[in-house]
């Protein structure tokens, strides 16, 4: 039996995730299935061993007092004993929560108090200070554990527990009582597949976090049902760098891993995270737009910088994968000189970037989360990477549709996967059934009836359409942010704001115009893209504030919105929806300002309230307009950043383009 086979089987067999590790250091001990690079060496776990691991940390944890239906935070970036202490606590029959790194202490507060959590599991100092910070909030928590000691000897150890000294403590019990292990296995036995398996709280795009309880059978089932989708087996190496409490991470690198029986990658630290992915050779990889555009923005920056015949060759073979490299992709039809144009653009471009990003042995990529620009999507298909879109909700346990090989089209998010039903409703909203579907929000029975339909539907929230050619999906925007101007013309902020971000001078953009005459952003830009063009104009700046508002930034930006005008007026839809009007916002968006999501989706609700003078002055008709906002640095303080902004109007266009095609 192939090991691909025998993972399918377990994920047939088992229906909770302690069960599968049982069954899996059984069937597959001696295959890696965690690794960690730690010092800048690689330490590996087989599954027999991370087994081990595990019920030591389970058994060590049941001995501070952690009981069936009990909650236990996960607060950290990617690491096996934060992942180990999820299966430790599920072993027991409670139920983890996830918690996003990031968070600052009062976002911590919420979810730790909301969720009712008993034992919260840390990744290092950083994470206990916040924790401890607010523990007078806390009214149930009683134990804090750590992974990373540094800095925690002096601390007052009353409640808080190194991880380690919490399994030596597991072990030391199974060791001299012999009916432990036993009753260990009893416990993950008592386990069923409609058990709640974790709590997952969405990023608060439109308020509070929302709890999303996922029971076992929804993850188990949906990450079945991904791999066969993508013929994922247990020979994948998938690098683990998303935030532990998102979806994607919870189902790419742990549902789907316990099911297929791949391995996991955990980097060193989010700053090597291309480095470790290109030394373990990734095959299998999400991640969302974000992390696409900034490494085509890099790319384009340092491309800059060489010398012109680099330059030169750089642009010239990125013009013929343009052109061919997507049909070469799908094995279309291609002239023979072609192919041998882009085997040499291979050797000499496109392989190396390939490598440079760590997807040299890529065999399947995604991205989700939020729209990508059609133009981002291409570029990194014409490179020969099999790059899809896939298209779901921490409500579906992921998966509501996903692109099939063959079928790549890059203003779409696929086909219904599989055991997945879709329909558009009346309003133009997306809804689905799926196996995945959440039980429910976490002590609030009034929400999860307005996400549910009377007739067993799930509310995505989002506006779409099927295309009638090719049966895809495609999403417009937020329903809830798809206007129209007054003239009637249709607005979909989303779609406009992912044609500016295509500029790698360009970090975020914020449209608005429902119910007005016209349509204007404000536009973030990409500090080190534009940094790095200051540095070979010779422009003087000392603060982003100072080169945001740089009459010659504002001439790049206005190109960039002229040639979007220019590429809107090709769409018959969309063409009424030029833009009339932008500024450059004197600051970043921020999640740590509310401004952003966890997921760094833009709350536009807020933005809009936030930045209300910056609203009423472009479309007023004044030249410039002032503001005093608050902002909040790394270590929490709050400070505030007072600006005067200029305001561009900018030409409307009947002459169509395509994107990149302006002078």
């Amino acid at each position: 039996m192939q090991p691909a086979a025998r993972g399918e089987v377990l994920a047939q067999a088992a229906d909770t995730f302690p069960k599968l590790l049982v069954h899996n250091a059984k069937t597959l001990h001696g295959r890696p299935a965690m690794r960690h690079k730690d010092l800048g060496i690689w330490q590996s776990w087989t599954w027999d061993a991370v087994l081990e691991e595990v019920r030591a940390l389970s058994v060590g944890l049941a001995e501070l007092g952690l009981r069936r239906g009990d909650k236990v935070a996960i607060v950290g970036t990617n690491r096996p004993r934060l992942y180990w202490a999820m299966c430790a606590g599920q072993a027991l029959g409670a139920v983890p929560v996830p918690i996003y790194a990031d968070s600052v202490a009062d976002e911590m507060a919420y979810v730790l108090e909301h969720a009712e959590v008993t034992i919260a599991v840390a990744e290092d100092q950083e994470q206990v200070d916040k924790i401890i910070s607010i523990s007078d909030r806390l009214t149930r928590l009683t134990h804090i554990l750590y992974d990373e000691p540094r800095g925690l000897r002096d601390y007052d150890h009353a409640r808080l527990q190194w991880i380690t000294d919490v399994q030596a403590r597991g072990r030391k019990k199974l060791e001299t009582d012999p009916n432990t292990r036993a009753a260990w296995l009893d416990s993950v036995a008592q386990g069923q597949g409609s058990d709640l398996a974790v709590i997952l709280y969405t990023s608060g795009t439109t308020g509070r976090p929302k709890g999303v309880m996922l029971t076992y059978d929804n993850l188990i089932v949906s990450a079945r049902n991904g791999n066969r989708f993508d013929h994922l087996g247990s020979d994948e190496e998938v690098l683990a760098y998303l935030p532990l409490a998102w979806v994607g991470d919870h189902l790419f690198s742990y549902a789907q891993s316990y099911t297929a029986g791949f391995c996991v990658n955990c980097p060193e630290a989010p700053e090597t995270v291309v480095e470790d992915r290109r030394e373990i050779g990734t095959t299998y990889a999400f991640a969302p737009p974000r992390i696409y555009e900034n490494l085509l923005t890099l790319t384009m920056v340092r491309m800059q910088d060489a010398g012109a015949l680099k330059r030169a060759m750089f642009h010239y073979f990125i013009g013929v994968a343009r052109r061919w490299g997507e049909k070469i992709l799908d094995r279309e039809s291609v002239p023979l000189s072609a192919r041998l144009l882009y085997a040499l653009g291979n050797v000499l471009v496109y392989g190396p970037l390939r490598n440079r990003y760590g997807l040299s042995r890529i065999r399947v990529a995604y991205t989700a989360g939020e729209a990508i620009g059609p133009e981002i999507f291409r570029f990194y298909r014409a490179l020969g990477i099999n790059l899809k879109q896939l298209y779901g909700q921490t409500e579906a346990s992921v998966y509501i549709t996903a692109q099939p090989d063959g079928e790549i089209y890059a203003e779409s998010v696929g086909k219904p996967n599989i055991d997945v039903d879709i329909r558009i409703a009346e309003n133009g909203e997306v809804q689905f059934k799926s196996p995945g579907v959440f039980v429910g929000y976490y002590k609030d029975p009034d929400r999860t009836r307005e996400a549910k339909t009377d007739d067993g539907w799930v509310r995505t929230g989002d506006a779409g359409l099927i295309d009638e050619h090719t049966g895809h999906l495609k999403i417009i925007d937020r329903a809830k942010d798809v206007g129209r101007l007054n003239d009637g013309t249709l607005l979909a902020p989303k779609y406009l704001e992912n044609k500016l971000k295509f500029y790698p001078n360009i970090r975020e953009a914020v449209a608005f115009g429902d119910k007005r005459d016209f349509v204007t952003v404000m536009l973030n830009i990409d500090l080190v893209a534009v940094g790095s063009w200051a540095e070979r104009n010779n422009v003087v700046y000392g603060t982003y504030q100072e080169l945001a508002a740089h009459p010659l930034v504002y001439d790049m930006l206005e190109a960039h919105v002229r040639e979007v005008n220019q590429s809107l007026a090709a769409e018959r839809a969309m063409a009424g929806a030029q833009i009339r009007r932008f500024l450059i916002l004197p600051k970043e968006l921020d999640a740590d300002d509310g401004e952003l999501t966890r997921t760094m989706k833009v709350r536009r609700g807020l933005i809009g309230e936030r930045y209300a003078p910056f609203v009423r002055a472009l479309y007023d008709g004044s030249s410039e307009a002032a503001i005093a906002t608050e902002v909040t640095f790394e270590d929490g303080r709050k400070g505030v950043v007072n600006a005067r902004v200029a305001i561009r109007d900018v030409a409307t266009s009947d002459k169509p383009i395509q994107m990149g095609q302006a002078a």
